[in-house]
């Protein structure tokens, strides 16, 4: 990512009087790109539905199955069995679904670094043709992995959560309730999601 993030923090900073104070405290935004894209978005799998501590631990089980060190790779997934993945704190669905990726990744049936090259929509549209990536999955890969600077992930809780705690709410906002919130953060709204998260300190992770 080559934008100035703490110029656009404090932009957001001026658009929203409630982000502004938790802007302050944080300071500027630490994203950078992951250029192992593979590993990216299979720890986003390994991430789905779990505490960022709970997937942090999977995920180091993981790199230690590696047979080389560097991260997850398609070549190393597609070397272990699916009961050695499980040990490794996987869930039976979530080990098929690492193999299955790795397996299309090895083979390009898809193509990780042409797929940036699509805007977000098309690569969300893209990569949860995949079995066990859904939309939210893809939202992870996009922030953590590409930096895409206008991603919203409506589903997600800790994200929820942050805004019925700072905007008011008496219940987890809906869909059409984040957007209104999150209107003058455009385009810029990844960053305003990235602030929500760490005013809980529970900022996700797929590195």
């Amino acid at each position: 990512m080559t934008a100035d993030l703490g110029g656009l923090a404090h932009t957001l900073a001026r658009r929203d009087p409630v982000l502004a104070p938790i802007i302050a405290e944080v300071g500027p935004p630490q994203l950078r790109p992951n250029p192992n894209l593979f590993g990216a978005l299979a720890g986003t799998i390994v991430g789905q539905q779990l505490s960022v501590k709970a997937a942090s631990a999977i995920r180091q089980r993981l790199d230690r199955l590696m047979p080389e060190p560097g991260g997850l790779t398609p070549e190393g997934i597609l070397a272990r069995s699916s009961n050695e993945l499980r040990e490794a704190g996987l869930s039976r669905p979530k080990a098929a679904y690492l193999l299955d990726l790795a397996a299309r990744v090895h083979d390009g049936t898809i193509d990780l670094p042409t797929i940036t090259d699509l805007d977000d929509e098309s690569i969300i549209k893209e990569l949860t043709r995949v079995k066990g990536i859904g939309r939210w999955t893809v939202e992870m890969f996009l922030i953590f992995a590409l930096n895409r600077l206008n991603v919203l992930p409506v589903g997600d809780l800790g994200f929820r959560s942050a805004l019925k705690r700072h905007y008011g709410f008496d219940h987890l906002p809906n869909p059409e309730e984040i957007h209104r919130i999150a209107e003058p953060w455009l385009p810029y709204r990844t960053l305003g999601t990235w602030y929500m998260w760490r005013s809980l300190q529970n900022v996700p992770t797929n590195r």
